[in-house]
Protein backbone atom coordinates (compact mmCIF):
# COMPACT_ATOMS: atom_id res chain seq x y z
CA UNK A 1 0.00 0.00 0.00
CA UNK A 2 1.48 3.50 -1.22
CA UNK A 3 1.89 5.92 1.37
CA UNK A 4 -0.91 8.51 -0.24
CA UNK A 5 -3.46 5.30 0.02
CA UNK A 6 -2.80 5.50 4.01
CA UNK A 7 -3.30 8.71 4.17
CA UNK A 8 -6.39 8.96 2.66
CA UNK A 9 -7.86 6.41 4.91
CA UNK A 10 -6.25 7.65 8.27
CA UNK A 11 -8.70 10.96 6.88
CA UNK A 12 -11.98 9.10 6.24
CA UNK A 13 -11.30 7.53 9.42
CA UNK A 14 -11.12 10.52 11.29
CA UNK A 15 -13.36 11.72 9.71
CA UNK A 16 -15.88 9.31 10.62
CA UNK A 17 -15.06 7.66 13.48
CA UNK A 18 -16.66 4.26 14.55
CA UNK A 19 -19.68 4.50 16.37
CA UNK A 20 -20.71 8.00 15.06
CA UNK A 21 -23.28 7.10 12.60
CA UNK A 22 -26.81 7.68 13.40
CA UNK A 23 -29.58 6.33 10.96
CA UNK A 24 -33.36 8.02 10.82
CA UNK A 25 -36.15 5.84 12.35
CA UNK A 26 -37.86 3.39 10.21
CA UNK A 27 -34.38 2.08 8.36
CA UNK A 28 -33.81 -1.34 8.83
CA UNK A 29 -30.80 -0.79 10.47
CA UNK A 30 -29.96 -0.41 13.88
CA UNK A 31 -29.91 2.78 15.55
CA UNK A 32 -27.91 4.40 18.69
CA UNK A 33 -30.17 5.84 21.02
CA UNK A 34 -28.61 9.59 22.75
CA UNK A 35 -26.73 9.08 25.82
CA UNK A 36 -27.55 12.58 26.85
CA UNK A 37 -31.29 11.67 28.14
CA UNK A 38 -32.22 12.19 31.59
CA UNK A 39 -34.67 10.38 33.99
CA UNK A 40 -36.64 14.21 34.32
CA UNK A 41 -39.71 14.71 32.99
CA UNK A 42 -41.85 18.26 32.19
CA UNK A 43 -45.15 18.38 33.97
CA UNK A 44 -47.29 16.62 30.98
CA UNK A 45 -45.05 13.44 32.54
CA UNK A 46 -42.96 13.29 28.65
CA UNK A 47 -39.75 14.22 28.14
CA UNK A 48 -37.91 14.89 24.98
CA UNK A 49 -34.41 13.66 23.79
CA UNK A 50 -32.83 14.08 20.06
CA UNK A 51 -30.10 15.70 18.52
CA UNK A 52 -29.28 16.73 14.97
CA UNK A 53 -31.58 15.27 12.18
CA UNK A 54 -33.96 13.09 14.23
CA UNK A 55 -35.88 13.22 17.45
CA UNK A 56 -38.04 11.22 19.40
CA UNK A 57 -39.97 11.78 22.63
CA UNK A 58 -41.36 9.32 25.46
CA UNK A 59 -44.60 10.28 27.30
CA UNK A 60 -47.23 8.02 29.50
CA UNK A 61 -50.36 8.56 29.90
CA UNK A 62 -53.04 6.72 32.20
CA UNK A 63 -53.44 3.52 29.60
CA UNK A 64 -50.55 3.88 27.36
CA UNK A 65 -46.88 4.24 26.70
CA UNK A 66 -45.62 6.34 23.75
CA UNK A 67 -42.28 5.97 22.74
CA UNK A 68 -41.82 7.59 19.43
CA UNK A 69 -38.70 8.39 17.30
CA UNK A 70 -39.24 10.40 14.34
CA UNK A 71 -37.20 12.06 11.38
CA UNK A 72 -36.86 16.07 11.41
CA UNK A 73 -40.01 17.99 10.66
CA UNK A 74 -39.71 19.86 7.16
CA UNK A 75 -42.81 21.80 5.81
CA UNK A 76 -44.34 20.53 2.93
CA UNK A 77 -41.68 17.09 3.17
CA UNK A 78 -43.02 13.56 5.31
CA UNK A 79 -41.30 12.50 8.03
CA UNK A 80 -41.82 9.33 9.63
CA UNK A 81 -42.38 8.72 13.69
CA UNK A 82 -41.30 4.86 13.98
CA UNK A 83 -44.06 5.07 17.59
CA UNK A 84 -43.55 2.68 20.24
CA UNK A 85 -46.86 1.99 21.94
CA UNK A 86 -47.29 0.27 25.31
CA UNK A 87 -50.55 -1.25 27.14
CA UNK A 88 -50.04 -0.06 30.74
CA UNK A 89 -52.31 -2.65 32.03
CA UNK A 90 -50.11 -5.55 31.93
CA UNK A 91 -47.40 -3.71 29.95
CA UNK A 92 -47.84 -5.70 26.96
CA UNK A 93 -47.62 -4.08 23.06
CA UNK A 94 -50.43 -2.48 21.53
CA UNK A 95 -51.53 -5.28 18.89
CA UNK A 96 -54.63 -3.78 17.48
CA UNK A 97 -55.74 0.03 17.29
CA UNK A 98 -55.23 3.60 15.85
CA UNK A 99 -52.49 5.67 16.81
CA UNK A 100 -52.46 9.57 15.33
CA UNK A 101 -49.73 12.11 15.70
CA UNK A 102 -50.93 15.94 16.08
CA UNK A 103 -49.43 18.93 15.74
CA UNK A 104 -51.21 21.94 17.72
CA UNK A 105 -50.65 25.48 17.70
CA UNK A 106 -53.03 28.16 18.73
CA UNK A 107 -54.85 29.89 15.98
CA UNK A 108 -54.58 26.52 13.53
CA UNK A 109 -56.36 23.54 13.39
CA UNK A 110 -54.85 20.39 14.62
CA UNK A 111 -52.51 18.58 12.02
CA UNK A 112 -53.68 15.04 12.84
CA UNK A 113 -51.64 11.99 10.97
CA UNK A 114 -52.87 8.48 11.34
CA UNK A 115 -51.90 4.99 11.01
CA UNK A 116 -54.86 2.59 11.19
CA UNK A 117 -52.18 -0.84 12.03
CA UNK A 118 -49.48 -1.54 13.41
CA UNK A 119 -46.47 -2.72 11.14
CA UNK A 120 -45.50 -4.97 13.98
CA UNK A 121 -46.93 -5.85 17.71
CA UNK A 122 -46.40 -2.22 19.04
CA UNK A 123 -45.16 -0.38 16.87
CA UNK A 124 -46.85 1.79 14.46
CA UNK A 125 -45.31 3.89 11.44
CA UNK A 126 -46.79 7.19 11.21
CA UNK A 127 -46.11 9.43 7.91
CA UNK A 128 -45.79 13.19 9.23
CA UNK A 129 -46.33 15.73 6.79
CA UNK A 130 -46.37 19.82 8.31
CA UNK A 131 -48.01 21.87 5.98
CA UNK A 132 -47.06 25.05 8.25
CA UNK A 133 -43.93 25.85 9.78
CA UNK A 134 -43.28 27.28 13.42
CA UNK A 135 -43.45 25.60 16.92
CA UNK A 136 -46.18 22.87 17.57
CA UNK A 137 -47.03 20.98 20.36
CA UNK A 138 -46.60 17.45 19.97
CA UNK A 139 -49.20 14.77 20.80
CA UNK A 140 -50.61 11.54 20.19
CA UNK A 141 -53.47 9.90 20.41
CA UNK A 142 -54.34 6.24 20.81
CA UNK A 143 -57.78 4.57 20.28
CA UNK A 144 -57.63 0.80 21.09
CA UNK A 145 -60.03 -1.44 23.08
CA UNK A 146 -62.81 0.95 23.20
CA UNK A 147 -60.43 3.74 25.15
CA UNK A 148 -59.32 6.84 23.18
CA UNK A 149 -56.41 8.99 25.04
CA UNK A 150 -54.78 11.77 24.17
CA UNK A 151 -51.14 12.03 25.04
CA UNK A 152 -48.75 15.41 25.19
CA UNK A 153 -45.42 14.73 24.57
CA UNK A 154 -43.63 18.07 24.48
CA UNK A 155 -43.00 20.90 21.70
CA UNK A 156 -41.15 20.78 19.03
CA UNK A 157 -40.35 23.42 15.80
CA UNK A 158 -41.31 22.57 11.76
CA UNK A 159 -38.21 24.21 9.80
CA UNK A 160 -37.80 24.73 6.08
CA UNK A 161 -35.48 22.41 3.61
CA UNK A 162 -32.73 24.69 4.98
CA UNK A 163 -33.41 24.82 8.45
CA UNK A 164 -34.60 21.41 9.33
CA UNK A 165 -37.25 21.45 12.40
CA UNK A 166 -36.00 19.66 16.04
CA UNK A 167 -37.78 19.61 19.73
CA UNK A 168 -38.16 22.79 21.53
CA UNK A 169 -36.86 21.48 24.73
CA UNK A 170 -33.77 18.88 25.04
CA UNK A 171 -32.84 16.94 28.29
CA UNK A 172 -29.55 16.53 30.14
CA UNK A 173 -27.20 14.24 30.14
CA UNK A 174 -28.78 11.38 32.90
CA UNK A 175 -26.54 10.82 36.12
CA UNK A 176 -25.31 7.88 35.97
CA UNK A 177 -24.47 5.01 33.26
CA UNK A 178 -27.26 4.66 30.45
CA UNK A 179 -27.99 1.15 30.26
CA UNK A 180 -30.05 -0.15 27.07
CA UNK A 181 -33.11 -2.19 27.33
CA UNK A 182 -35.50 -2.25 24.46
CA UNK A 183 -39.19 -2.63 23.83
CA UNK A 184 -39.06 -5.78 21.99
CA UNK A 185 -37.74 -7.33 25.56
CA UNK A 186 -39.84 -5.53 27.54
CA UNK A 187 -42.70 -6.59 26.00
CA UNK A 188 -41.90 -10.26 26.20
CA UNK A 189 -41.45 -10.56 29.82
CA UNK A 190 -42.95 -9.40 33.38
CA UNK A 191 -42.52 -5.79 33.37
CA UNK A 192 -43.71 -2.70 34.56
CA UNK A 193 -43.06 0.39 35.58
CA UNK A 194 -44.65 2.94 37.85
CA UNK A 195 -44.05 6.84 39.03
CA UNK A 196 -42.28 6.92 42.13
CA UNK A 197 -44.69 9.10 44.59
CA UNK A 198 -45.38 10.24 48.41
CA UNK A 199 -47.27 7.97 50.35
CA UNK A 200 -47.40 6.68 53.69
CA UNK A 201 -46.45 3.40 55.25
CA UNK A 202 -48.16 2.10 59.04
CA UNK A 203 -45.36 1.22 61.00
CA UNK A 204 -45.36 -2.37 61.85
CA UNK A 205 -43.35 -5.21 64.04
CA UNK A 206 -41.62 -7.68 62.35
CA UNK A 207 -40.65 -11.17 63.96
CA UNK A 208 -40.74 -14.92 63.03
CA UNK A 209 -43.46 -17.11 63.69
CA UNK A 210 -45.78 -20.07 62.95
CA UNK A 211 -49.65 -20.70 62.23
CA UNK A 212 -50.97 -23.03 64.51
CA UNK A 213 -54.39 -23.75 65.29
CA UNK A 214 -56.42 -21.45 67.78
CA UNK A 215 -57.40 -23.18 71.19
CA UNK A 216 -59.44 -26.49 70.68
CA UNK A 217 -59.01 -26.59 67.07
CA UNK A 218 -56.70 -29.86 67.01
CA UNK A 219 -58.31 -33.64 67.93
CA UNK A 220 -56.80 -36.66 67.76
CA UNK A 221 -59.57 -39.23 66.49
CA UNK A 222 -59.02 -42.66 68.49
CA UNK A 223 -60.95 -46.28 68.34
CA UNK A 224 -63.48 -46.79 71.59
CA UNK A 225 -63.40 -50.32 70.98
CA UNK A 226 -61.33 -52.66 69.27
CA UNK A 227 -62.41 -53.11 65.99
CA UNK A 228 -61.23 -54.14 62.34
CA UNK A 229 -61.38 -50.54 60.63
CA UNK A 230 -63.83 -50.70 57.60
CA UNK A 231 -62.52 -49.21 54.12
CA UNK A 232 -65.44 -47.24 53.70
CA UNK A 233 -66.06 -43.80 54.53
CA UNK A 234 -62.40 -43.53 53.95
CA UNK A 235 -61.05 -40.03 54.91
CA UNK A 236 -57.68 -38.62 52.99
CA UNK A 237 -55.74 -35.49 54.55
CA UNK A 238 -57.58 -32.52 53.20
CA UNK A 239 -60.81 -33.79 53.31
CA UNK A 240 -63.55 -31.47 54.69
CA UNK A 241 -65.57 -32.41 57.46
CA UNK A 242 -68.49 -30.94 59.14
CA UNK A 243 -69.47 -31.28 63.12
CA UNK A 244 -71.05 -35.40 63.94
CA UNK A 245 -69.91 -36.55 60.40
CA UNK A 246 -68.56 -40.14 60.29
CA UNK A 247 -64.58 -39.83 59.70
CA UNK A 248 -63.89 -43.74 60.40
CA UNK A 249 -65.88 -46.57 61.01
CA UNK A 250 -65.29 -49.49 62.96
CA UNK A 251 -66.78 -53.13 62.85
CA UNK A 252 -66.54 -54.49 66.20
CA UNK A 253 -64.57 -57.63 67.15
CA UNK A 254 -65.76 -60.47 69.59
CA UNK A 255 -63.45 -60.10 72.36
CA UNK A 256 -63.97 -56.03 73.23
CA UNK A 257 -60.70 -53.65 75.22
CA UNK A 258 -63.33 -51.50 76.75
CA UNK A 259 -66.86 -52.67 77.98
CA UNK A 260 -70.35 -50.97 78.23
CA UNK A 261 -69.41 -49.61 81.48
CA UNK A 262 -65.58 -48.14 80.86
CA UNK A 263 -67.95 -46.03 77.92
CA UNK A 264 -70.93 -44.89 80.25
CA UNK A 265 -68.13 -44.40 82.66
CA UNK A 266 -66.33 -42.36 80.14
CA UNK A 267 -69.28 -40.13 79.06
CA UNK A 268 -70.36 -39.19 83.33
CA UNK A 269 -66.57 -38.07 82.88
CA UNK A 270 -66.99 -35.64 79.85
CA UNK A 271 -70.55 -34.62 80.98
CA UNK A 272 -68.87 -33.85 84.26
CA UNK A 273 -65.81 -31.84 82.85
CA UNK A 274 -68.36 -29.93 80.65
CA UNK A 275 -70.46 -28.21 83.67
CA UNK A 276 -67.42 -27.42 85.50
CA UNK A 277 -66.19 -25.85 82.18
CA UNK A 278 -69.61 -24.49 81.54
CA UNK A 279 -69.19 -22.85 85.61
CA UNK A 280 -65.65 -21.61 85.00
CA UNK A 281 -66.83 -19.54 81.77
CA UNK A 282 -69.99 -17.93 83.40
CA UNK A 283 -67.84 -17.24 86.30
CA UNK A 284 -65.08 -15.33 84.33
CA UNK A 285 -67.66 -13.57 82.12
CA UNK A 286 -68.93 -11.51 85.35
CA UNK A 287 -65.49 -10.96 86.12
CA UNK A 288 -64.98 -9.72 82.74
CA UNK A 289 -67.50 -7.12 83.38
CA UNK A 290 -65.79 -5.52 85.92
CA UNK A 291 -62.47 -5.84 84.36
CA UNK A 292 -61.14 -8.55 86.58
CA UNK A 293 -60.20 -10.87 84.07
CA UNK A 294 -58.42 -10.51 80.28
CA UNK A 295 -60.52 -10.96 77.11
CA UNK A 296 -57.94 -13.89 76.09
CA UNK A 297 -58.88 -15.80 79.19
CA UNK A 298 -62.26 -15.51 78.47
CA UNK A 299 -61.55 -16.59 75.07
CA UNK A 300 -60.09 -19.55 76.04
CA UNK A 301 -62.05 -20.78 78.64
CA UNK A 302 -65.03 -20.80 75.99
CA UNK A 303 -62.55 -22.77 73.46
CA UNK A 304 -62.05 -25.51 76.08
CA UNK A 305 -66.29 -25.43 77.11
CA UNK A 306 -66.30 -26.04 72.96
CA UNK A 307 -64.06 -28.59 72.84
CA UNK A 308 -65.33 -30.53 76.05
CA UNK A 309 -69.12 -30.30 74.63
CA UNK A 310 -68.13 -31.64 71.19
CA UNK A 311 -65.86 -34.67 73.10
CA UNK A 312 -69.26 -35.62 75.50
CA UNK A 313 -71.03 -35.58 71.91
CA UNK A 314 -68.45 -37.99 71.02
CA UNK A 315 -68.81 -39.87 73.57
CA UNK A 316 -72.12 -40.75 74.04
CA UNK A 317 -72.05 -41.68 69.88
CA UNK A 318 -69.52 -44.31 70.84
CA UNK A 319 -71.85 -45.34 73.66
CA UNK A 320 -74.63 -45.56 71.61
CA UNK A 321 -72.13 -47.34 69.18
CA UNK A 322 -70.93 -49.65 71.26
CA UNK A 323 -74.38 -50.65 72.87
CA UNK A 324 -75.12 -51.63 69.02
CA UNK A 325 -72.00 -53.76 68.93
CA UNK A 326 -72.87 -55.58 71.64
CA UNK A 327 -75.88 -56.93 70.36
CA UNK A 328 -74.36 -58.93 67.04
CA UNK A 329 -71.06 -59.11 65.61
CA UNK A 330 -70.83 -57.00 62.76
CA UNK A 331 -71.91 -53.94 64.10
CA UNK A 332 -70.44 -51.10 63.22
CA UNK A 333 -68.76 -48.13 65.52
CA UNK A 334 -68.71 -44.86 63.90
CA UNK A 335 -65.88 -42.19 64.78
CA UNK A 336 -67.14 -38.72 64.36
CA UNK A 337 -65.71 -35.16 63.59
CA UNK A 338 -65.77 -33.42 66.97
CA UNK A 339 -65.88 -29.95 64.88
CA UNK A 340 -65.84 -28.39 61.26
CA UNK A 341 -62.44 -28.92 60.00
CA UNK A 342 -59.89 -30.72 57.74
CA UNK A 343 -58.48 -34.11 58.08
CA UNK A 344 -54.66 -33.46 58.69
CA UNK A 345 -53.45 -37.32 59.17
CA UNK A 346 -54.72 -40.70 58.20
CA UNK A 347 -53.04 -43.48 60.75
CA UNK A 348 -54.10 -46.16 59.78
CA UNK A 349 -54.97 -48.83 56.96
CA UNK A 350 -58.24 -50.27 55.63
CA UNK A 351 -58.74 -53.82 57.42
CA UNK A 352 -56.10 -53.12 60.12
CA UNK A 353 -56.79 -54.24 63.29
CA UNK A 354 -57.16 -51.55 66.46
CA UNK A 355 -57.44 -51.44 69.89
CA UNK A 356 -59.65 -49.17 72.09
CA UNK A 357 -57.85 -46.09 72.52
CA UNK A 358 -55.39 -46.58 69.52
CA UNK A 359 -55.55 -43.13 67.51
CA UNK A 360 -56.63 -43.15 63.52
CA UNK A 361 -56.05 -39.51 62.33
CA UNK A 362 -56.29 -36.12 63.26
CA UNK A 363 -58.34 -33.28 62.46
CA UNK A 364 -58.14 -29.46 63.06
CA UNK A 365 -60.06 -26.55 62.48
CA UNK A 366 -58.50 -24.60 59.65
CA UNK A 367 -60.76 -21.15 60.45
CA UNK A 368 -59.64 -19.30 62.40
CA UNK A 369 -56.19 -20.10 62.92
CA UNK A 370 -53.80 -18.65 65.27
CA UNK A 371 -50.13 -16.78 64.11
CA UNK A 372 -47.87 -17.08 66.93
CA UNK A 373 -45.49 -14.65 66.64
CA UNK A 374 -41.90 -14.13 68.71
CA UNK A 375 -41.11 -10.50 68.66
CA UNK A 376 -38.11 -8.20 70.39
CA UNK A 377 -38.75 -7.27 74.24
CA UNK A 378 -38.74 -3.55 73.34
CA UNK A 379 -41.77 -4.21 70.67
CA UNK A 380 -43.82 -6.13 73.25
CA UNK A 381 -45.72 -3.17 75.02
CA UNK A 382 -46.58 -1.22 71.27
CA UNK A 383 -48.26 -4.70 70.48
CA UNK A 384 -50.06 -4.60 73.83
CA UNK A 385 -51.63 -1.29 73.19
CA UNK A 386 -53.12 -2.65 70.24
CA UNK A 387 -52.81 -4.18 66.61
CA UNK A 388 -54.72 -2.67 63.16
CA UNK A 389 -53.80 -6.06 61.20
CA UNK A 390 -50.76 -8.44 60.32
CA UNK A 391 -48.84 -8.97 57.36
CA UNK A 392 -47.78 -12.78 57.04
CA UNK A 393 -45.54 -14.32 54.58
CA UNK A 394 -44.84 -18.41 54.68
CA UNK A 395 -41.12 -18.92 54.28
CA UNK A 396 -40.74 -19.28 50.44
CA UNK A 397 -43.74 -17.38 49.22
CA UNK A 398 -43.58 -14.15 47.02
CA UNK A 399 -45.87 -12.22 48.50
CA UNK A 400 -47.11 -11.35 51.80
CA UNK A 401 -50.76 -11.67 52.96
CA UNK A 402 -52.67 -9.23 54.93
CA UNK A 403 -55.33 -9.94 57.59
CA UNK A 404 -56.75 -6.28 58.25
CA UNK A 405 -59.43 -8.18 61.75
CA UNK A 406 -56.30 -9.55 62.89
CA UNK A 407 -56.92 -9.84 66.75
CA UNK A 408 -54.60 -10.14 69.71
CA UNK A 409 -55.31 -13.28 71.50
CA UNK A 410 -52.36 -13.23 74.49
CA UNK A 411 -48.97 -11.82 74.89
CA UNK A 412 -46.33 -13.71 76.87
CA UNK A 413 -45.67 -12.27 80.12
CA UNK A 414 -41.46 -13.44 80.15
CA UNK A 415 -38.76 -13.42 77.31
CA UNK A 416 -37.88 -16.97 76.52
CA UNK A 417 -34.87 -17.70 77.77
CA UNK A 418 -33.16 -19.55 74.93
CA UNK A 419 -34.89 -16.94 71.49
CA UNK A 420 -34.79 -13.65 73.61
CA UNK A 421 -37.55 -12.96 72.16
CA UNK A 422 -41.57 -11.99 73.57
CA UNK A 423 -44.14 -14.88 71.92
CA UNK A 424 -47.70 -13.12 71.21
CA UNK A 425 -51.13 -14.95 69.69
CA UNK A 426 -52.74 -13.21 67.15
CA UNK A 427 -55.93 -14.89 65.39
CA UNK A 428 -57.00 -14.39 62.08
CA UNK A 429 -60.18 -14.96 60.20
CA UNK A 430 -58.18 -16.79 56.58
CA UNK A 431 -61.34 -16.55 54.50
CA UNK A 432 -60.51 -17.80 50.94
CA UNK A 433 -56.68 -16.73 51.54
CA UNK A 434 -55.21 -19.52 52.96
CA UNK A 435 -52.29 -20.02 55.32
CA UNK A 436 -51.23 -24.18 55.95
CA UNK A 437 -51.14 -24.57 59.85
CA UNK A 438 -47.32 -25.28 60.61
CA UNK A 439 -46.05 -22.91 58.53
CA UNK A 440 -43.24 -21.12 59.24
CA UNK A 441 -43.20 -17.40 58.16
CA UNK A 442 -42.23 -14.05 58.98
CA UNK A 443 -44.84 -11.62 60.13
CA UNK A 444 -45.55 -7.76 60.58
CA UNK A 445 -47.73 -6.31 63.10
CA UNK A 446 -48.92 -3.19 62.28
CA UNK A 447 -49.36 -0.91 65.17
CA UNK A 448 -51.06 2.75 65.22
CA UNK A 449 -48.43 5.14 63.40
CA UNK A 450 -47.49 5.88 60.20
CA UNK A 451 -44.33 7.03 57.95
CA UNK A 452 -44.38 9.11 55.30
CA UNK A 453 -42.44 9.31 52.50
CA UNK A 454 -41.01 7.76 48.78
CA UNK A 455 -43.16 4.03 48.91
CA UNK A 456 -42.15 1.82 45.93
CA UNK A 457 -43.50 -2.00 45.73
CA UNK A 458 -40.89 -4.60 47.19
CA UNK A 459 -40.69 -6.12 43.78
CA UNK A 460 -38.46 -2.23 42.56
CA UNK A 461 -35.72 -2.62 44.86
CA UNK A 462 -33.09 -5.24 43.87
CA UNK A 463 -30.14 -6.58 46.59
CA UNK A 464 -26.83 -6.42 44.14
CA UNK A 465 -23.72 -7.47 46.04
CA UNK A 466 -25.48 -5.31 49.79
CA UNK A 467 -26.81 -2.51 47.88
CA UNK A 468 -30.95 -1.81 47.59
CA UNK A 469 -31.02 -0.44 43.89
CA UNK A 470 -33.47 0.79 41.56
CA UNK A 471 -34.01 1.30 37.98
CA UNK A 472 -35.16 4.69 36.70
CA UNK A 473 -36.41 4.88 33.29
CA UNK A 474 -34.70 7.38 31.52
CA UNK A 475 -36.79 7.10 28.06
CA UNK A 476 -38.67 4.60 26.02
CA UNK A 477 -35.50 1.93 26.15
CA UNK A 478 -33.12 3.59 28.45
CA UNK A 479 -32.57 2.82 32.24
CA UNK A 480 -30.06 4.33 35.14
CA UNK A 481 -29.65 2.45 37.71
CA UNK A 482 -30.11 4.70 41.61
CA UNK A 483 -29.20 3.63 45.15
CA UNK A 484 -31.79 3.72 47.68
CA UNK A 485 -31.81 2.79 50.90
CA UNK A 486 -34.66 1.23 52.59
CA UNK A 487 -35.93 2.66 55.55
CA UNK A 488 -39.70 1.41 56.20
CA UNK A 489 -41.58 -1.99 55.41
CA UNK A 490 -45.54 -2.47 55.53
CA UNK A 491 -46.03 -6.16 53.52
CA UNK A 492 -45.29 -5.45 50.04
CA UNK A 493 -44.31 -1.91 50.16
CA UNK A 494 -40.85 -0.20 50.92
CA UNK A 495 -40.38 3.21 52.18
CA UNK A 496 -37.01 4.56 50.33
CA UNK A 497 -34.54 7.71 50.30
CA UNK A 498 -32.58 8.69 47.55
CA UNK A 499 -35.21 8.59 45.08
CA UNK A 500 -37.33 12.05 44.14
CA UNK A 501 -41.30 12.03 43.11
CA UNK A 502 -42.26 11.78 39.64
CA UNK A 503 -39.59 9.57 37.98
CA UNK A 504 -40.68 6.39 36.74
CA UNK A 505 -39.13 3.58 38.18
CA UNK A 506 -38.98 -0.25 37.21
CA UNK A 507 -41.43 -2.40 39.57
CA UNK A 508 -41.28 -5.52 37.68
CA UNK A 509 -38.31 -6.65 35.46
CA UNK A 510 -35.04 -4.89 37.27
CA UNK A 511 -33.34 -8.06 37.55
CA UNK A 512 -33.52 -8.61 33.07
CA UNK A 513 -31.97 -4.63 32.88
CA UNK A 514 -29.37 -5.61 35.78
CA UNK A 515 -28.49 -8.68 33.88
CA UNK A 516 -28.34 -6.35 30.63
CA UNK A 517 -25.71 -3.34 32.43
CA UNK A 518 -23.51 -7.00 33.11
CA UNK A 519 -23.79 -7.73 29.13
CA UNK A 520 -23.11 -4.32 27.42
CA UNK A 521 -20.89 -2.86 29.90
CA UNK A 522 -18.59 -1.22 27.55
CA UNK A 523 -20.50 -2.22 24.42
CA UNK A 524 -22.30 0.15 22.26
CA UNK A 525 -26.21 -0.93 21.91
CA UNK A 526 -28.46 -0.99 18.89
CA UNK A 527 -31.12 -2.94 17.61
CA UNK A 528 -33.34 -3.42 14.59
CA UNK A 529 -36.96 -1.85 14.14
Amino acid sequence: MTRARILALLILLLAFPPGCARNAPGDDHGHDHAAGESDDHPDDHGHAHGEGESWAVTSWGEHFEIFAEADPLTVGETANSHTHVTVLDGFQALLEGKVSAVLRRPGLADQVFTQNAALRPGIFDIAITPESEGPFDVLFVVDAGGVTEEIPCGEVIVGTAGHPGELVSRAPEPDGEVISFLKEQQWRMDFRTEWSARSTIRESIRGTAQLKPAAGGEMLLTASIDAIVRSSPWPYVGLSVSTGSTVFSLGARGSQGKTLGELEAFVTQKRGEMELAKSRVARLEGLLAVEAVSDAEVARARSELETLEAQYESARRQLRSGEGAGKGAGASVDVNAPFAGEVAAVLVMPGEAVSAGQVLGRVVRVDPVWVDVHVAPQDADRVAKGIEGIWVRPIGADDAVFYESAKLVSLSPEVDAKTGRVECLIEIEQGDRRLRIGSAAEAEILVPATRAGIVLPSTAVLDDHGTSVVYAQVDGENFVRRDVNVVGREGNKLLVEGIEPGKRIVTDGGASIRRASLIGAGVGHGHVH
